[in-house]
């Protein structure tokens, strides 16, 4: 299934160890599987923030794992991002990959 809807986090100031609790959480098998309707998730650091890019198959299944799981699931997080992440929503327009 192609992705239609994409979504860019910056935790600012958060530490690979701090998404690393999060996605822990927030993900289904400990961090190690992928929300439904998640297509990919890529993270990594830039200007001193966690950068997470992920792309779904819907809007509504991002805004499902939203409500439903990322925002409950961030306030349980022990030792998790000191901040929200500031978010970039878009609608896809090409997905290429290897």
């Amino acid at each position: 299934m192609a992705a239609t809807f994409g979504i860019i986090h910056q935790f600012k100031g958060a530490t690979v160890e701090q998404y690393e609790n999060t996605v822990k959480v927030v993900h289904p098998d400990g961090g190690k599987g992928l929300p439904p309707g998640q297509l990919s998730h890529v993270a990594g650091t830039a200007d001193g923030a966690i950068v997470v890019i992920a792309l779904w198959d819907s809007e509504a299944s991002w805004v499902s794992f939203r409500d439903g799981t990322l925002l409950p699931g961030l306030a349980k997080v022990e030792n998790g991002p000191p901040e929200p992440p500031q978010e970039t929503t878009f609608q896809v327009h090409n997905s290429l990959s290897a």
